[in-house]
């Protein structure tokens, strides 16, 4: 998906690998408050390493015999990295625990305390990402490249884990707006969100390819930094330059679903442009009880830092570390930053074959 679409800075000349190892991507949740003390839901905050969030709910499920709907979580996490999360477990009353008996494989506690609200989904911050890329090369490109970012930013676009392997979730999406039954909500739910992400990248792509990403006009609907707040813009003058260029405002594209755009004149065009190109995903999405939203194109990293880790002939070990508000993706800033593979194919099949073989009337 990701790969039809436009670079802000062109094609990145620097190639490396990512996740090399499962400890090479670490994730740290940070929420914007911390459990109370007391209330009927137990959050848990755990380091959890090849292991994926489903999984440690389910666990924790049975951990404390509730129900797996009992279980939240303010975000999903990849699988194939380190990641300390926390998680809520409904547990009315008021009962002490002590969790030096829960085991679960990949996973160590790292504290516990009560709170007195469920802990939802999206209710997070953001999230601290700290990668290592192995075998980087043209390294000064890279450190100029990453500069850059840091500087401007990189599109916004939706990362490919929320297409599903080769896309499907939008042929899934499809189906579905055919009259395919898919009873299972979070299935839906994330072919939903999947339609929507494809068409809010396709009006970034555009934005791009018309050189429009960073110029701001007349009839662009903005949103101001740090909230999701948004005014139509009415007229440009230099002040509005000026918060754009200081990030305190940023355009936006649509989040498809019922009502009409918010933009007019030459944004307006370009968005009807898409919503043309892509008829299926904009009639279908409007029926399942979505509304217009709108998204920043523009993604802003903060607290980063690069380290050169070793340095050999042709190629080099390099630390990246940077924190991305709820809602983005890190590999969105890899996209921009570097032409990289990854290895979780790779750490997947090694995993596999370092589990014992059962025995069958052939392998005993």
């Amino acid at each position: 998906m990701l790969t039809e679409h436009a670079y802000l800075y062109g094609k990145p000349e620097s190639r490396g690998l990512l996740r090399s190892q499962i400890t090479d991507f670490k994730v740290f949740e940070q929420l914007p408050f911390l459990p109370c003390g007391e209330g009927e839901h137990l959050f848990v905050h755990l380091r959890k390493t090849g292991a994926n969030t489903l999984f440690v709910a389910r666990e924790l499920a049975k951990y404390f015999q509730v129900k797996e709907q009992l279980v939240s979580y303010a975000g999903l996490k990849d699988r194939f990295a380190v990641t300390e999360q926390w998680f809520g477990v409904h547990v009315p009353g008021k009962k002490s625990y002590n969790l030096d008996d829960l085991r679960i494989e990949g996973v160590e506690i790292l504290s516990y305390q009560r709170h007195n609200k469920k802990l939802r989904t999206g209710a997070l911050t953001g999230n601290r990402f700290e990668l290592i890329l192995r075998e980087v090369s043209a390294i000064k490109a890279l450190t100029k490249r990453w500069q850059k970012i840091v500087e401007q930013g990189v599109p916004n676009y939706f990362g490919e884990q929320r297409f599903g392997i080769g896309g499907g979730n939008i042929e899934r999406a499809l189906a579905l707006f055919s009259g395919q039954k898919v009873k299972d909500k979070k299935k839906r739910g994330m072919y939903l969100s999947a339609a929507r992400s494809h068409i809010f990248n396709a009006v970034l792509n555009e934005r791009i390819e018309q050189q429009c990403f960073d110029k701001v006009a007349v009839g662009d609907v903005l949103m101001l930094a740090g909230t999701q707040s948004v005014f139509h813009l009415d007229e440009l003058d230099n002040t509005i330059k000026q918060r754009f260029v200081d990030k305190d405002i940023d355009i936006t594209a649509p989040m498809w679903g019922a009502g009409e755009l918010m933009t007019s004149n030459e944004p307006l065009l370009l968005e009807q442009k898409i919503a043309q190109e892509n008829d299926e995903l904009c009639q279908g999405l409007p029926r399942f009880g979505l509304k217009q939203e709108r998204r920043r194109i523009r993604l802003t990293v903060s607290e980063t830092a690069i380290e050169l880790l070793s340095a050999e002939e042709a190629t080099s070990t390099v630390k990246i570390s940077f924190f991305l508000p709820a809602g983005c993706y890190a590999t969105t800033i890899l996209r921009e930053l570097l032409n990289y593979q990854d290895m979780t194919a790779r750490i997947d099949k090694r995993e596999n074959s370092a589990k014992p073989v059962a025995a069958t009337p052939d392998n005993k």
